[in-house]
């Protein structure tokens, strides 16, 4: 049996003290626990929350981290929680049921603005859907279980998904100030638990014909000037779009009046500024390509 030794070492923080261990504790984990009932799957987190001053617990591959509240100093218990540690350890005592839990993915999110005051953008270091996904309500995000927990905040209005980043628009009872870090973190964990973003039956803006479903032909149906249309967005204005957080997908062109009409999503949809800027951009773009076949294009909040 292993014979475990506790060396006990300060840290920058006064109010944490680590109590290393000659022996790995964990698989290469680390678990951090606020509460007995956090450390349900830990007996020796659990154990020592008994104490009355331990606040939180932290484990690692070769040491034990507590965080005291102010009723103690560690000066004054440090010597005997070393031993209560020594004993239990070499009692062999569990230390993690480790077949319990479920390896997190390594995976970090950062927030960015976007030129929409009212949406915020949060960037995953991985591709996180197949598609483009809008949510309006809770009610449409039924194949969405990240879109569903976010629409929990009473501040969160609409969630849209492209391939690695979530937009989230607020309403404006709620300043980006106060939720950011709280959105970050609900999206991170959502992600390093392994759980998915979209389930398989979700449908993706996309698709062929899924983007208005009830005027939008499939691809395969477009006649020559609407598919050169849709190439020109796809090569030349979605790349530029999606780093602001957005989207936009082509809905229709009228032959007669030479009218593109265009849907915005994410952060473009709603933008103060950028239905006006994308539809003079893309205006000007089209009209300098494809000559006389477009006379205006019609930019329409999703």
């Amino acid at each position: 049996m292993k014979e475990y030794h506790i060396t006990v070492v300060k840290t920058h923080n006064p109010k944490i003290l680590k109590f290393e261990t000659n022996h790995l504790l964990t698989k290469g984990v680390n678990y951090e626990f606020k509460n007995i009932d956090d450390a349900k799957i830990s007996p020796l987190a659990q154990q020592l929350f008994y104490l009355p001053f331990i606040k939180t617990v932290y484990i690692s591959g070769n040491f034990i981290g507590l965080e005291r509240f102010d009723i103690v100093e560690w000066d004054d218990v440090k010597d005997e929680v070393a031993q209560q540690l020594v004993e239990y350890l070499n009692a062999g005592e569990p230390i993690v049921h480790e077949e319990e839990t479920k390896q997190k993915v390594a995976v970090t999110v950062y927030a960015e603005v976007t030129p929409n005051p009212s949406v915020m953008k949060f960037v995953a270091n991985k591709r996180i859907v197949p598609g483009t996904f809008e949510y309006k309500n809770i009610d449409e995000a039924k194949d969405s279980e990240l879109a569903k927990a976010l629409f929990q905040f009473p501040y969160v209005k609409e969630v849209f998904f492209d391939l690695n980043y979530v937009s989230v628009t607020k309403y404006d009872v709620a300043e980006w100030d106060d939720i950011t870090m709280t959105l970050r973190e609900l999206v991170r964990d959502h992600l390093a638990d392994g759980k998915e973003v979209v389930s398989e039956n979700a449908v993706s803006q996309d698709a062929p014909g899924n983007s208005t479903p009830d005027t939008t032909k499939a691809e395969s149906d477009l006649d020559d000037t609407s598919q050169q249309i849709v190439d020109i967005l796809e090569e030349y204005v979605k790349p530029a779009v999606a780093s602001d957080g957005g989207n936009i997908l082509f809905q229709s062109y009228e032959k007669e009046s030479k009218t593109v009409n265009v849907i915005l999503q994410g952060a473009c949809s709603g933008c103060p500024s950028s239905t006006f800027t994308l539809k003079n951009g893309i205006e000007t773009m089209l009209k300098n390509m494809m000559g006389d076949k477009v006379n205006e294009v019609i930019a329409l909040n999703g």
